[in-house]
């Protein structure tokens, strides 16, 4: 629990840090004061985000300071691409544009912020951490603890506020003469007083966003362009195929076949679906750049997934499920170089050849036969994912020496036992 609070910490400092730079900088350019963050109170969740990914993530490398460089500038830059596009997604228009910087990607990310942000997450990684991480040590626990359940809950409550302005709720909603109790046009009336604030002040910062709810255009075919539902049958794929080629190239580089699934039900490996529906969201819209820029954003990528995959599945699972070590170029044991570059070729294969190809078959599904079967398979592999999380959880406890404490975990320990844990998960080691 303690490790929660600290991420908790890490987090508002992270925010609070961001807003307060992006604050400054926008203070400095203008000569005035301009809050260009989305929500209300100081904060800006990506840094926090961005910030607390970087943390759990690239640790472990505060001795390799060019990669701790690397990974920073890497995930940053993903997350200001993904928020930049989301904000102008959800406001038409611009949060922020770099499309006067050399190396831009349409605006969204530049080099030269990039490498701003390597040196700001090298930095934290370094020397920034500890710090923080005495001043929240010399705070007594149960003060810390209420003070920071009361910032999520007071961040939630400025999230949904901000979520229902965006979606332009503000302009629905119904007139207080058809509440006829008191407490249901009192609460008319404060919902409306804070979104008529909330938008004032996102008005303020960026005049030109557009707050009204737009009507969504029902397209004919199933699942078009790049939304949830095809990123979600992308991401059933392309568990379904990993798992499969793995299991084969065990086979023939090994001579045995050995599973390669990731979940306890069926065979499909989470990193491979995610690694797909990802470089879908991430790269499709590059699908016309050259096949060496595809290659160079997939080796990047695929590399920072694979190796935040690994810690990610330690921190979590206490096991290791792959181990580079024995491989030249390697960091950690949990990347190397060669199948960095795997990553930037299947990019360049997935891109250009296999995601038209399949996108229109998933489109030729019947609308409502491939609506029905996404929310059947999405709450299949939600349930599936679970029981998995939880019986690896459970057989890191057995290792540990430590009994069953209730009904579900002697459930665990009869279904899903050492020997049937091994069966699914022949690879994994177990690192304390």
């Amino acid at each position: 629990m303690e490790t929660f609070y600290r991420i908790v910490w890490l987090f508002f400092c992270y925010s609070f840090l961001g807003w307060l730079g992006e604050t400054g900088l926008t203070a400095l350019r203008e000569r005035r004061y301009v809050d260009k963050s989305l929500l209300y109170g100081p904060v800006c969740i990506v840094y926090g985000l961005a910030g607390v990914f970087i943390t759990i993530a690239l640790r472990e490398l505060t001795d390799h300071l060019f990669f701790l460089f690397l990974g920073s500038a890497i995930y940053a830059t993903v997350a200001e691409w993904l928020a930049g596009h989301w904000l102008e997604r959800m406001t038409h228009t611009r949060w922020w544009d770099y499309s006067g910087h050399r190396w831009n990607l349409e605006g969204y990310v530049c080099l030269e912020y990039s490498l701003l942000w390597g040196l700001l997450g090298m930095a934290a990684v370094k020397w920034l951490i500890p710090m923080l991480g005495w001043v929240g040590e010399a705070v007594p626990p149960t003060l810390s603890h209420i003070l920071l359940w009361g910032l999520l809950i007071t961040l939630l409550v400025d999230c949904l506020a901000t979520a229902l302005t965006l979606r332009g709720t503000l302009h629905r909603l119904p007139g207080v003469e058809r509440w006829s109790g008191r407490m249901g046009a009192f609460t008319l009336r404060l919902g409306a007083w804070v979104l008529r604030r909330t938008e004032r002040r996102i008005k303020k910062a960026h005049p030109e966003a557009e707050l009204a709810l737009h009507p969504r255009q029902r397209a004919g075919a199933f699942a078009p362009g790049c939304g949830w539902e095809k990123l979600f049958w992308l991401f059933m794929i392309g568990s379904f195929l990993g798992a499969a080629v793995e299991t084969v190239f065990c086979r023939f580089s090994m001579g045995v076949w050995m599973s390669r699934s990731s979940v306890v039900w069926g065979d499909f490996s989470i990193v491979w679906g995610l690694a797909l529906a990802l470089a879908s969201l991430l790269l499709y819209r590059y699908r016309d750049r050259s096949d060496s820029f595809l290659f160079a954003a997939g080796t990047l990528l695929g590399g920072g997934y694979e190796f935040f995959c690994s810690v990610f599945t330690q921190a979590v699972f206490g096991v290791v499920f792959w181990d580079y070590s024995h491989l030249p170029f390697n960091l950690a044991g949990r990347v190397n170089l060669l199948y960095c570059f795997f990553w930037g070729i299947a990019a360049v294969v997935w891109i250009k050849v296999c995601y038209p190809k399949l996108s229109g078959y998933i489109e030729k599904i019947p609308r409502r036969l491939g609506r029905s079967l996404t929310w059947v398979m999405a709450v299949f592999m939600a349930c599936n994912m679970a029981v998995s999380t939880a019986a690896l959880a459970r057989c890191d406890s057995r290792a540990r020496g430590l009994p069953p404490q209730n009904g579900v975990e002697e459930y665990l320990d009869s279904r899903y036992g050492d020997e049937r844990m091994e069966q699914i998960y022949p690879a994994a080691v177990r690192k304390d």
